[in-house]
């Protein structure tokens, strides 16, 4: 995973740089501990392109116990733009569906419009409000 995330075109909306890959490890070892707090919980998935047989990005979502979760995604610049990114989300907002999540959010840089496709294609919708500079968009499902 440190090859597919080590591109810093990868950081342009989100800012920061690739980690190296020590610093990747003692991250997915801490997400693998799991959250610090009870009531939530983070599910994160590594992506691999079956053909290819290789990892190509990730998913991942965090759950509260408020039946509300806030998803990410980041697909390596090689395989962007082929739809992988968008069949992960959807993948991954059904299955937060079926755990019983009814609020899920992202939060998309305003002209990041390849990230604007793929949360459109899982569902959220753009809403007016902002978040450390980022539109937050949401799906919101009746009880």
């Amino acid at each position: 995973m440190a090859v597919v995330l080590g591109d810093p075109a990868l950081h342009t909306f989100i800012g920061g740089a690739p980690l190296s890959p020590e610093e990747l490890r003692e991250r997915y070892e801490r997400l693998v501990a799991g959250s610090p707090h009870p009531t939530v919980s983070w599910h994160n998935w590594v992506l691999r392109h079956r053909a290819e047989d290789r990892l190509i990005g990730t998913v991942q979502a965090t759950v509260t116990g408020h039946h509300e979760a806030e998803i990410a995604w980041i697909v390596g610049t090689p395989w962007q733009g082929h739809g992988y990114a968008a069949e992960a989300a959807r993948a991954l907002v059904a299955w937060l569906i079926r755990h019983y999540v009814r609020t899920v959010t992202a939060h998309i840089h305003p002209t990041h419009t390849a990230s604007a496709a793929v949360a459109r294609a899982a569902g959220l919708s753009p809403t007016e409000e902002e978040h450390d500079g980022e539109t937050v968009w949401r799906l919101s499902l009746k009880a």
